[in-house]
């Protein structure tokens, strides 16, 4: 047996930022942004939207498509680092707007590849019989956790989110096949929120010195992103017996377009087969991949 997605759901906020817009918020400029990441637009989440409220929003069209009634959800996993509140978690928030009591609901902490943790957590409840559907979000407020004083990542970032719902398929030619997971603890200091945990909590020093906002050091972010996706990418085709040469489409976070082209360009596989909307909406974090494949 194995899961199959059987319905898609995106939704960006209304109001969008433009590379014009940052110009008179920092030193930068749209042919800058333009060659350095891709991106020309981004979307922000008013002031009274939660990430749940996004989570809705994308949560009811994938429901829609997959013809499943929010009421008979069994399972809610939410990638995402921008939750509502500490706890609860905005997957448990989001079951509480969809009026849901029958699933059980969390979220999963894996910044931008949070939805493709929570899908293979999913796939393997789906899988195991245990569920007999699933709802996997990847949502994201990011703008909340950007500092727009910083030219190197104010330029990045924007809101979003994607869902997808899982159900069992016995059709041997369809569904997930092969996951893989990785992480690396070792390079931990080159992305992350360094203030508001457990490490150091909010307090007017960490407001002073901005270390609640999101810290990046572009460059080595960018060397580690290629060499690890173009391995995982090997990894996952071997293991279905499958080359670069075999694929029809790409579906990738969307992070930075220097990032996907340099990748594409190792596997030798054409960039007209990867499909990017980064342009229109900027890193949308854990909400990327379900976004995109919508």
């Amino acid at each position: 047996m194995r899961s199959l997605i059987v319905g898609t759901g995106s939704y960006a906020p209304e109001k969008i930022v433009t590379n014009a817009d940052l110009e008179k918020m920092v030193e930068t400029n749209d042919q800058w942004i333009v060659e350095r990441t891709g991106i020309k637009r981004r979307r922000m989440a008013a002031p009274d939207q939660a990430t749940s409220d996004l989570a809705l929003q994308a949560a009811t069209r994938a429901l829609e498509q997959a013809k499943l009634d929010p009421k008979d959800v069994e399972m809610i996993v939410c990638g995402t680092v921008t939750p509502d509140y500490p706890f609860p978690s905005c997957a448990t928030v989001l079951q509480g707007k969809l009026g849901n009591k029958k699933a059980f609901a969390f979220d999963v902490s894996a910044a931008c590849a949070g939805s493709i943790y929570a899908l293979g957590i999913a796939d393997r409840f789906v899988c195991s019989g245990a569920v007999k559907n699933a709802l996997v979000l990847g949502a994201d407020t990011l703008t909340r956790l950007t500092d727009w004083t910083d030219r190197n990542t104010a330029i990045l970032f924007g809101d979003g989110a994607g869902a997808m719902v899982l159900k069992p398929t016995d059709d041997p030619k369809r569904g997930l096949l092969t996951t893989r997971l990785h992480a690396d603890g070792s390079h931990v200091s080159i992305l992350l929120q360094p203030g508001g945990g457990s490490k150091d909590p909010i307090s007017e020093k960490v407001v002073r010195e901005r270390s609640h906002f999101v810290k990046m050091n572009g460059r080595e972010v960018f060397k580690i992103a290629v060499r690890a996706l173009e391995e995982n990418c090997r990894e996952v085709l071997a293991a279905e017996k499958l080359t670069p040469g075999d694929v029809t489409y790409v579906i990738a976070h969307q992070a930075n377009k220097r990032i996907l082209d340099a990748t594409l360009q190792r596997l030798e596989i054409p960039a007209t087969k990867c499909w990017m909307n980064l342009e229109n909406y900027g890193n949308t974090s854990a909400a990327s991949l379900p976004m995109t494949l919508d």
